[in-house]
């Protein structure tokens, strides 16, 4: 899956600042950050609605869908999979790090 993520962020990259007519890449970079953010959103829902559904393969091309649409937005923003690889490496030497709920009074 590492390779396929690298391919898809080196196509991805290489659309940037491209105009090929036709290509989908190439329309949400020249849209701008909002549509990237609009898309992503979007995604995301569709995530959570096919995660409450049976299908196993509708989730996954939900999946597929969002982590193409967050690529883009990596890409757009100048993150590399390295840079999340860096923080998710950092996170796997965490023990014990569920965040703590506290009781708020809500009469005072």
């Amino acid at each position: 899956m590492e390779d396929t993520l690298k391919q898809l962020y080196k196509i991805v990259e290489s659309r940037k600042g491209q105009h090929i007519e036709g290509s989908y890449t190439c329309y949400l970079f020249e849209k701008g950050l909002d549509k990237i953010l609009k898309k992503v959103g979007e995604e995301s829902t569709e995530v959570v609605i096919a995660a409450k559904n049976v299908s196993k393969s509708d989730l996954a091309e939900e999946i597929a869908d969002l982590t193409y649409h967050l690529t883009v937005l990596c890409v757009e923003r100048g993150l590399t999979f390295d840079d999340i690889q860096g923080v998710l490496q950092e996170r796997t030497k965490k023990l014990g790090n569920l965040k703590k709920f506290h009781n708020v009074d809500k009469n005072s």
